[in-house]
């Protein structure tokens, strides 16, 4: 089922453009009507309006872990945000995004940050995972390295206040893929831990493909190759029929191109296959970068909406 924030809703009180300066939200109109002319510049604009937001909010009360191993390599690492006092209470994992080549779970100390601020503020243990980047680690590293992530998490949480068995997996972006390809892809090599409970792909890649109009296409080849049988092959919307979780997506109104399309694929596939929609929401006035960067700065639609959806399982 589709929920979208239209102008004659209760939902369009929570629009970017009532928690936004007039400033920023017609700097943000700006980047949207061009988003994919350039992802990286346009990005860069929208963490320019958010991080201040994100800086300002409150985080008194949270005890922040940082850089913790759960592998060898430097970039297995995480950060754990646990509130004052927690016990025994549900853990969201949260997996970056970045075209498989870039980015970090912390881009500026603020962003991504803010996501597992937002959650931890609800009452979740909070765990930001970093992972293995393309070309030097190609698939199925990040489903591989997501594995690793869950089966530290479910060892050692417990200590920062967390549920070990209560697990909640979300990805963004490239991070969306890599967690939809670890409960999903058969040959990634890796069985999903039973501790996860449910799943949140946000603005996720859940196809792969190296089209003309796909403003990453260079890449997804740097991190699966080129060749499209592969790329079907490997692609999370052609695996639905394995998804034995409930699933939320999140899509953007200015979308990297195609991406909304797959969020809308794999979300009809998955229904045919349950014989029942899973919960999909639009972002309208958000781009691809802002449906994460505006948590924790006051715009809480996108927040409520997965916490009603997280209700039955936490």
């Amino acid at each position: 089922m589709l929920h979208q924030a239209t102008s004659d809703t209760p939902a369009a009180l929570n629009s970017p453009a009532l928690y936004l300066s007039p400033k920023d939200w017609t700097r943000l109109q700006a980047v949207n009507t061009c988003w994919n002319d350039d992802i990286v510049k346009n990005r860069a604009v929208v963490l320019d309006i958010y991080s201040p937001l994100a800086q300002r909010a409150d985080k008194q009360g949270i005890a922040l872990s940082r850089d913790l191993s759960y592998g060898p390599d430097p970039r297995q690492c995480l950060d754990v945000f646990a509130p004052s006092g927690a016990r025994n209470r549900p853990v969201l994992v949260f997996v970056h995004g970045g075209a498989f080549t870039r980015g970090s779970k912390s881009v500026d100390g603020e962003i991504y940050d803010n996501v597992l601020y937002w959650f931890a503020r609800q009452g979740f243990i909070g765990v930001n995972v970093e992972y293995r980047l393309a070309p030097a680690a190609q698939y199925p590293a990040g489903a591989q390295d997501v594995a690793l992530a869950i089966e530290w998490v479910a060892r050692n949480i417990g200590q920062y206040g967390g549920d070990p068995g209560n697990i909640v997996l979300m990805g963004h972006s490239a991070g969306g893929c890599h967690v939809a390809s670890y409960l999903l892809d058969p040959e990634a090599g890796v069985t999903p831990h039973a501790a996860v409970k449910s799943a949140i792909l946000v603005s996720a890649r859940l196809k792969l493909e190296t089209l003309a109009g796909n403003p990453n296409a260079k890449n997804v080849a740097a991190y699966c190759g080129s060749d499209p049988a592969a790329l079907e092959r490997h692609s999370p919307v052609n695996h639905v029929e394995h998804c034995r979780w409930p699933v939320f997506i999140a899509i953007a109104e200015y979308e990297n191109r195609y991406l909304d399309s797959y969020g809308l694929e794999f979300a009809a596939r998955l229904g045919m296959v349950r014989g029942q929609a899973p919960r999909l929401v639009q972002m309208l006035g958000h781009n691809h970068t802002s449906t994460v960067a505006h948590f924790n700065t006051g715009e809480e639609w996108l927040g409520r909406q997965i916490l009603e959806f997280l209700e039955p399982t936490i």
